[in-house]
């Protein structure tokens, strides 16, 4: 599993108690990072580790672990339980060429996070859609920091994919393809272009501070946060840890109340955005010998009740869209409403067995942000990836 606060481990002897000796749920940590938590996946499940029987997969490996015949596919016994109810990146991202082949856990997705007072001085309405434009002149009139996540690293890859599909376009415009030569990109395009404009406008003009380029979610964070703090897209960890914060008394109250939170910003004006869209699904190991124990007890882990309390305890959303409506939630997480709408409007990163090799060519040529330019960047970042794609570069 990844790690967490813990909520996985309680929620895996929770289902061990349930099954009445049917089975017993034993936890092992993953690495912290992304890449590392595939690293050590693939080269287990290569030599076809038995002992492998759940794992909690980052969305963007499902269909390289599928392609490469490292799951079990779903039974079609539990396809509409796993589905049914459920945001629908989820579903693209549990699914390899029409086959359900991991089952949704948790979601997450990204929100614009902003200081109340901050945007009033700037004269931005909150109360409706707003875009990349108004929040860029919004910052440079007030400013302030407008926070997104510049370091090389996924982080970057997750907002310039929200660009591009926000714009209506793709990174990947046929993930479901087989041989790395058939692949065909969408970077080089009206989307990408804008995308890379937004980009190299934060960049250029400074308007996430200096360390831009090597900014993460905490870093994120913490600069908005801080005096100079205005604007920012992340995760909705955020608002737990300031709230943590203050009661604390690490932050000053007046700056939680302060902060505001709304729908991802849009790239055009009569387009809906795209948010970021994260999270956890549960694969079963194709060489685990205890495939039918292992489907039984991720039903009982992916359970509503599980989810709502993984909320709650872990700050990780549901991928099950009902669970919004528990008052503990409404309750506990004032953002939760917010956090639900941007879940059904979240759009996955590409689907493609050859993803590692596309963040992996976004990261070097979209980086630093200040250079980005929307006259090269996406085509160079088109013909890099290519090439690593046909073996005639290495990443």
């Amino acid at each position: 599993m990844n790690p967490d606060d813990g909520g996985q481990e309680t929620i895996a002897q929770k289902c061990t108690d349930a099954s009445g000796g049917k089975y017993r749920i034993k936890t092992s940590l993953l690495p912290s990072d992304a890449p590392g938590q595939r690293e050590q996946l693939i080269r287990r499940l290569a030599s076809h580790d038995s002992s492998i029987d759940i794992m909690s997969l980052d969305p963007v490996f499902v269909a390289e672990m599928a392609q490469a015949d490292y799951l079990a596919p779903v039974p079609a016994r539990y396809e509409q339980e796993f589905t049914e109810g459920v945001n629908e990146a989820s579903v693209d991202s549990s699914t390899r060429q029409d086959q359900l082949v991991a089952a949704p856990f948790w979601a997450n997705t990204q929100l614009l996070w902003y200081r109340k007072s901050v945007a009033k001085e700037a004269g931005l309405d909150m109360s409706n859609p707003v875009t990349w434009d108004q929040v860029i002149a919004a910052a440079q009139k007030s400013d302030r920091l407008l926070g997104a996540q510049g370091i090389r690293a996924e982080s970057l890859t997750v907002w310039v994919n929200a660009l591009v599909e926000s714009g209506g376009g793709h990174i990947v415009e046929n993930p479901d393809v087989e041989r790395p030569e058939d692949v065909k990109l969408g970077l080089d395009s009206e989307a990408g272009k804008k995308a890379a404009e937004v980009v190299g406008t934060i960049g250029k003009e400074g308007l996430a501070g200096p360390t831009f380029s090597n900014l993460d979610e905490n870093n994120t964070m913490l600069g908005f946060q801080g005096d100079d703090g205005g604007f920012m897209v992340n995760w909705p960890f955020v608002y737990a840890a300031m709230k943590k914060g203050a009661e604390e008394g690490t932050l000053d109250k007046s700056v939680l109340d302060d902060v505001g939170w709304a729908l991802y910003p849009r790239v055009d004006a009569d387009r809906a955005s795209a948010p970021p869209f994260g999270g956890i699904e549960l694969g079963v190991g194709a060489f685990g010998e205890h495939q039918a124990e292992s489907f039984e007890a991720v039903k009982c882990i992916r359970s509503k009740d599980n989810q709502i309390e993984y909320f709650l305890t872990d700050g990780n959303a549901p991928s099950l869209l009902a669970a919004f409506d528990d008052s503990r939630i409404r309750e506990e997480l004032p953002a939760a409403a917010t956090i639900k709408q941007s879940l059904a409007m979240a759009k996955a990163r590409p689907t493609t067995p050859y993803y590692n090799e596309v963040t992996g060519g976004v990261q070097k040529t979209w980086h630093p942000p200040q250079d980005v330019s929307p006259d090269s960047t996406p085509a160079d970042a088109a013909n890099y990836i290519y090439e690593v794609l046909r073996g005639e570069r290495l990443l």
